[in-house]
């Protein structure tokens, strides 16, 4: 909240204002956090004028937008999981497809528990100047996240291809789309994080 000169502080209900939904966790950057959260992959020099609070919400922001758009594919690739066995192709699955189902569906939900780790961590440690602990973990797991996604297309690729024509055709389609994914979730981005 800030004031002009000559005006109150105080409110007349004895409430300073702050009703905890303005969305800082009361993080002052003096949490013995170096800035580099690993999420932005410099030195915590990135040339915004910004102080170590402001770049901890904005780096949390961000990793909010991310698991939104995360939270999404997995909705979409569990609700297919999860109604799989209640069609008439699951009763024609062979062993293999049925293991490599339960697999899945074993992958979609730790994928989904990785999400809302973050969130839960921040429930839980909302004003206690942790922030940026907070904002590494969700680092962390936003990236398990991806590769439990990852894991998840590559599956149920190989699922449905051995379903609909053969498991020789399952496992190439897996092997083509792992390096696709490979090179697009780790080569490109190595090759263009700085250092």
């Amino acid at each position: 909240m800030t004031t002009q000169p000559g005006e109150r502080t105080d409110r007349p209900d004895g409430n300073d204002g702050n009703d905890g939904n303005d969305g800082n966790d009361g993080n002052d950057g003096n949490d013995g956090n170096d800035g580099n959260d690993g999420n932005d992959g410099n030195d915590g020099n990135d040339g915004r004028d910004e102080s170590e609070s402001e770049k901890l919400d904005r780096n949390w922001d961000e990793l909010l937008q991310e698991l939104r758009i995360t939270q999404t594919g997995l909705q979409l690739f569990s609700g297919f999981l999860l109604t799989l066995p209640f069609t008439q192709v699951f009763a024609t699955l062979d062993d293999g497809q049925q293991r490599l189902y339960l697999g899945l569906v074993v992958i979609a939900g730790v994928a989904v528990g990785a999400n809302m780790t973050p969130i839960m961590l921040h429930r839980r440690v909302f004003r206690e100047r942790v922030k940026g602990r907070v904002v590494a973990v969700g680092h962390v797991m936003v990236q398990v996240v991806m590769a439990a996604v990852a894991l998840l297309v590559v599956g149920m690729s190989v699922l449905i291809f051995s379903v609909v024509l053969s498991w020789t055709a399952g496992i190439v389609a897996g092997v083509v789309l792992a390096v696709v994914l490979g090179v697009l979730l780790v080569v490109v981005p190595g090759r263009l994080a700085p250092g």
